[in-house]
Formats: C-alpha cells, structure tokens, sequence
C-alpha cells in the first residue's frame, strides 16, 4: 500500500512542478519548450497504451504522458514521457521501449522520455534498452534522474522547486532508519527552507502536502505536531492541498483494506493456491503472499 500511496503522490506532484521538472533536467528548457503555454496531461491516453495488460490492476507505475508546445515552431507539440521508480525492476527498460512504441504509433509526434529513479538501488536501473541479433541492433535511450546522485547542500541552495522535491525524495530514504524525533527536525527543515525559497503559494501548498504525506512517521501522532508548527510557521495562510491526490489515496486503503479482507479469509478457510485466491480476489500474487505475510 506504501508504494501506490507514493504513486498517488508522485502522480499529483508532477502536475504540479512540471516545468520545474523540464528546468532541473534540461538546462535549455525555456529555449526548447514554451513552458508559458502550460501542459496537457495525456493519463487516460498513457492508460490506453499501458504495455503490460496482464498484470492485474493492483500494479501501478508512477508514468504520466505530457504535451509540451515547443518555441521553434517545427512541430506544434511533443510528448514527454515521464515515468518514476522506486524499486529494482528487471523489465523496466524494457517497458520503457513499450511505452516509445506504443506513443510513436499513436502520435508519431517528437518524444523525450525521463526515468527518476527514487530507490536505493537506482543504480542498478538501466538507462537503455537494447536487442540485438545477427547483425540487426537496436538501442532506445532516455533521460535518467537518479536522486541520490545530488548533493543536499546543492539541492538546498537552487532557487527551483523541483530541486526541494528531489530532497523529499532523498529524505523518505530515512524512514525506519531514524527515530521519529529526528524525522520530525528533518520534515521541518524542509518544510522552512520550501517556506523561505519565494516560490508562489500553489506551489508551496503542492510541496508542503507532499512533504508531509511522502515521509512518514511511525508513530501518527506525530503527524499533529507536524501540523501545528507548520500552522506556527505560516499563521495558517498556507494550506498543504493536493487534495484530490490525498482524497484518491484514503479511497485506496479503504478499498485496499476490503480486499485483503477477502484474501485474508480465503487464506484461512480454505485450501486454495495463492493462483486460485489471486484469480478469485482480482488481485496479484504478489498481493496474496504480502496479506499472507501480514503485510496488509
């Protein structure tokens, strides 16, 4: 449940500082894009083209498929593919190619795909993907953001947003690795160096919620004293607001809680293959060994 609580966040959060996102990886993205003109997020597109069917729907992936308009006028718009992960994943180059496919027969349009990588192990994700055989090759590229390759104190001193979201990210890696006394000082930190940067107040707001929702506590209550010294902090004229992406995730773990409910039971009072509940409930075995496990 943890990782689809990020993807929600993920999700709602690029929307929010996408043109930062351009600006943090391309340093001619005002010359390139006309970053003035906004984005079309292409999601229910991008679920049309999703290139693994089979797997069931509890299987989610942080991608968001952009229009971006360009300023030399060579073609009115291009695509950016972006796609976010957290965790070793032996197919993900290759559902990277999927995607490029997928996109290019649908729009034929100019296309730059982003990889950010968000785990520990991002080093171990690929950049490429590539088949060969009896002399006929193939090499698909993108753009790769792996955030432990950035240095705190450079990520602190950039005047763009993106860069204060590339520190969340950072410091979510703390979780269960510290106390929650120490995560507190951390969030607020944060929470004071987004405050003093001068961004405008939806951005704050979009930062600030996906701060306080993106790294956790162990211990809930500590959520309130969160709350209060950003109350402190700002005399309660800066909201944390990515409302419909928090709204999306409380409806997620009450339908997720009702699920595991019935692979729980099914575990229980019956013998059947974690296939045969996985099938029954609509959900992945992976899911039926973690409810197994305790893990939901």
């Amino acid at each position: 449940m943890e990782r689809r609580n990020n993807d929600t966040l993920w999700k709602g959060m690029l929307e929010r500082v996408f043109d930062d996102l351009l600006r943090f990886l391309f340093l001619n993205a005002d010359r390139a894009f006309d970053l003035d003109r906004g984005f079309e997020f292409l999601d229910k597109e991008l679920a049309e083209l999703y290139p693994e069917p089979d797997k069931k729907s509890d299987t989610r992936f942080v991608d968001k498929l952009v229009k971006v308009y360009q300023r030399d006028g060579t073609e009115e718009w291009v695509l950016a593919h972006v796609e976010v992960q957290g965790h070793h994943d032996a197919e993900f180059a290759k559902r990277m190619f999927k995607y490029y496919c997928r996109i290019f027969d649908r729009y034929d349009r100019p296309l730059t795909a982003i990889a950010i990588f968000t785990g520990r192990d991002g080093k171990r994700l690929p950049d490429r993907y590539e088949r060969r055989f009896e002399g006929t090759e193939l090499t698909y590229r993108y753009n790769t953001l792996y955030i432990l390759d950035y240095v705190d104190a450079e990520l602190e001193a950039s005047d763009n947003p993106f860069a204060v979201v590339t520190l969340v990210a950072k410091k979510a890696l703390l979780e269960g690795r510290v106390l929650d006394p120490d995560l507190l000082k951390e969030k607020l930190s944060l929470a004071k160096l987004l405050l003093n940067k001068g961004f405008s107040k939806w951005k704050v707001e979009g930062i600030l919620s996906f701060l306080k929702n993106y790294i956790r506590f162990a211990d809930p209550d500590f959520n309130r004293i969160f709350d209060k010294e950003i109350d402190g902090f700002t005399g309660k004229t800066i909201h944390m607001d990515i409302i419909e992406q928090v709204k999306q995730m409380k409806i997620d773990e009450a339908v997720e809680k009702k699920t595991a409910s019935v692979v729980k039971n099914l575990l229980e009072q019956t013998k059947f293959t974690a296939e045969k509940i996985a099938d029954i409930a609509g959900v992945s075995i992976e899911f039926v060994e973690e409810v197994r496990q305790g893990k939901h």
